[in-house]
């Protein structure tokens, strides 16, 4: 559970007296303490606790904490699960602090001041509080209330304030910075203070405002900040420093932060800080950095709550993964495994999202890759089988699809051919399941239904903002003479007209995005069906070919021939869901394709493939068996019918940093000649392969605005020869 911390007073800068600062001759000491909760006495662990001073921390698992403190500071213990303790230190004893739990329905709060319009309001601002995180229209719809009128009076401006904060805070939790963005500014506004400020940088940064972000936040370093508030502008400018690529000045700012948090013991921000420079450090390529890091981190997140505990050692064991030092990953995720379980039990409803790592069927599968990363495949067959029954048990698909193919590469490394073919099937029957059911229904049901209840919420957010602001504008003008009110009609019928106008042209908007959603979708589904569509010339021929091998009796080449094709097979299968694939395994597939074609027909060409080596392979992708057809009517079309010997020719060529030509040769007998030699049956035949061909790339095209150019032209003046030029973006 996250905790939201709140400010305990403000303290404005002017009317201070002498008698209300804390005098240095004070000594301080380590307080320590425990919040249980008052019915059961059950420990409550990452409860926020601060003093007047700024001293902070948080509960451990057990419900303790220790805070460096003074006879006099007043304790604040809060939290989202019950309401706010203040506590005034007497002694240097140790405390107990009981606390109500809220029910989350209702009203949380109840103070005496309860029938007066301050109470009412700060009643409604802390169950919105409450609720902010189950359900976002509950907690606006407290905030709306809070700035009602109660009885004649009229909120504050910090009330005013307060209320804005929290609809910003609302947004930022369900993922609307934008929104946060004014709502945070509204609440400054109306009355600033650094806490706010804080909050909008954050915003900024989630909205990618990256630069408003860094502004933000150096503004506020010269702002007189609390300790716990430097810690969080330090480490806000490093996430938005990490995010714009920049490690240097990331890892400074975090450390900056780290610093004083390990100053003033604000022991939860010193193992995030750890973690965090470590994360930078690793990607940076800083290997001996980052593991010093990581390993106090762990060391420090090990003193907090299992679940941060696990979620450390699962980044560490990453690291680990990427500098290949599997036997100290094994260890990690092992102990991670059986943590795990001690979790599962104590969480009814785990977190099984496809991108969580912190799974058992993710782990052990984890653990045999590293098995299998050091060539120990009977010590990885444990983990995968695991994996397997976890995921099932689970209905993960995705783990166990990987899983699955895992263990019959396995089998068929350590030379268990019958396992291997056996789980084999039944990974094609999990790939079968999961694209059918998952992608066809789940998947596309679930993001529907996750983008419209985003939209609903951002609905119910602005709707909700439009009558907050509306109770204000009435709250504003109700004591106003009656010109002024003439004044106000005149306006609201001024503002209907403009949310009438806004209203028609988000519908419009929302008609146009639909419409061009549509368009995206049946492009897909087309470009799916084309690629699904083996060509059937080919696969006859080759077939024939092996049937003709095995008349001959000549069953080792057939065999040899049989085998590469079967390969060819199985790698356009595995990349028939790929709307695009690396450009080095297009040449891979093409490479394999031209050279059955030369088995075949050995006396009647001769072929050369070559790349340039300027190509930067990495970065251009290609739909899969985009150019087969084109070499395949080079063979079959041209050379195949030539007298003497022909050539084919293919050359890889990048022309600039956005562009490849892959230009396609032959000395055949020529597309004229070639129509000639077609019996009446070919004739009526269409050509499936360069129909599907001009299909895909006419779709590809119209998608992604031109992306794929095909020239064919004659290579001589007798109209014998052709080339096939093919020019490809990589945008």
């Amino acid at each position: 559970m996250k905790y939201i911390l709140t400010t305990l007073v403000l303290v404005f800068a002017m009317g201070l007296t002498q008698g209300q600062v804390r005098k240095k001759s004070k000594q301080s000491f380590v307080l320590k303490g425990v919040v249980v909760e008052a019915e059961t006495n059950k420990p409550i662990s990452r409860v926020n606790v601060e003093i007047d001073a700024g001293a902070y921390t948080t509960t451990n698992g057990n419900g303790e904490f220790s805070i460096s403190a003074e006879i006099g500071d007043e304790l604040s213990i809060k939290s989202d699960a019950f309401k706010p303790v203040y506590y005034t230190v007497k002694d240097e004893q140790n405390i107990t602090i009981k606390v109500q739990k809220s029910e989350g329905e209702g009203l949380p709060i109840s103070t005496a001041s309860s029938q007066s319009g301050v109470g009412l309001f700060q009643r409604y601002i802390d169950s919105a509080k409450t609720t902010l995180k189950s359900d976002a229209n509950k907690s606006i719809g407290y905030v709306t209330k809070a700035i009602q009128p109660y009885r004649g009076s009229s909120i504050t401006k910090k009330q005013t304030a307060i209320a804005f904060e929290t609809l910003g805070d609302i947004n930022l939790f369900w993922g609307q910075p934008d929104l946060a963005i004014d709502n945070f500014k509204r609440s400054i506004s109306e009355s600033a203070n650094l806490d706010r400020r804080i909050k909008l940088a954050t915003a900024f940064r989630m909205n990618a405002n990256y630069q408003e972000s860094i502004a933000a936040y150096k503004e506020l370093l010269k702002a007189n900040l609390g300790n716990y508030q430097k810690v969080e502008v330090y480490e806000g400018l490093g996430d938005t420093y990490k995010a714009i690529n920049d490690p240097v000045k990331s890892v400074s700012n975090y450390q900056k932060g780290l610093d004083i948090a390990t100053a003033h013991q604000i022991t939860p921000k010193i193992t995030n800080l750890n973690s965090k420079i470590a994360e930078v450090y690793s990607e940076s390529g800083a290997v001996e950095e980052a593991a010093e890091y990581y390993g106090n981190s762990l060391d420090l997140a090990k003193k907090e709550n299992p679940k941060r505990w696990v979620e450390e050692k699962n980044k560490v064991a990453n690291f680990y993964n990427r500098n290949q030092n599997f036997d100290d990953e094994i260890r990690l995720r092992s102990e991670t495994l059986s943590e795990l379980e001690e979790i599962e039990d104590k969480d009814a409803e785990p977190e099984n999202s496809p991108d969580n790592q912190l799974t058992p069927q993710r782990q052990n599968y984890y653990i045999a890759n590293a098995y299998i990363a050091q060539d120990k495949y009977k010590e990885a067959i444990p983990f995968l089988k695991k994996s397997i029954s976890e995921a099932e048990s689970k209905d993960d698909l995705i783990v166990e699809k990987d899983a699955t193919r895992k263990l019959s590469e396995v089998y068929k490394g350590i030379g268990d051919y019958g396992k291997a073919a056996e789980s084999y099937e039944r990974y094609v029957a999990v790939i079968d399941e999961l694209y059918i059911k998952k992608e066809q229904e789940l998947s596309q049901a679930t993001r529907f239904n996750k983008e419209i209840a985003l939209k609903q919420n951002r609905i119910i957010s602005l709707e909700n903002e439009r009558e907050l602001n509306a109770s204000s504008y009435k709250l504003a003008f109700e004591n106003q003479e009656l010109i002024e009110k003439n004044n106000q009609v005149q306006k609201w019928v001024i503002v209907s007209l403009v949310l009438i106008a806004l209203l028609l042209l988000f519908t419009a908007y929302t008609q146009f995005k639909s419409v061009k959603q549509q368009r995206y979708a049946n492009n897909m589904l087309a470009l799916k069906s084309l690629r699904t569509q083996m060509n059937p010339h080919f696969i006859f021929n080759a077939l024939n070919s092996v049937n003709s091998f095995i008349a001959m009796s000549d069953e080792r080449a057939a065999n040899k021939y049989l085998s590469e094709f079967s390969q060819l097979m199985r790698s356009v299968l595995e990349n028939s869901e790929e709307d695009f694939i690396p450009l080095s395994k297009e040449i891979e597939l093409l490479e394999l394709y031209v050279k059955l074609e030369h088995f075949r027909f050995k006396d009647k060409f001769e072929y050369t493939v070559t790349v340039d080596e300027n190509l930067q392979l990495s970065e251009f992708v290609i739909p899969p068996m985009l150019l087969q057809p084109y070499v395949e009517n080079a063979v079959w079309h041209g050379l195949r019918y030539k007298e003497e010997k022909g050539h084919l020719d293919i050359h890889f060529k990048q022309i600039d940093s956005e562009t490849v030509t892959i230009t396609i040769t032959d000395d055949g007998i020529g597309r004229k000649k070639s129509k000639l030699l077609k019996t009446d049956n070919q004739k009526k035949q269409k050509s499936q392969g360069m129909g599907n061909i001009q299909k895909r790339i006419t779709i590809l095209n119209d998608m992604y605005k031109d992306k794929v150019d095909v020239t064919v032209q004659n290579m001589f003046e007798n109209e014998e020869g052709t080339q096939v030029v093919l020019t490809l973006k990589k945008d």
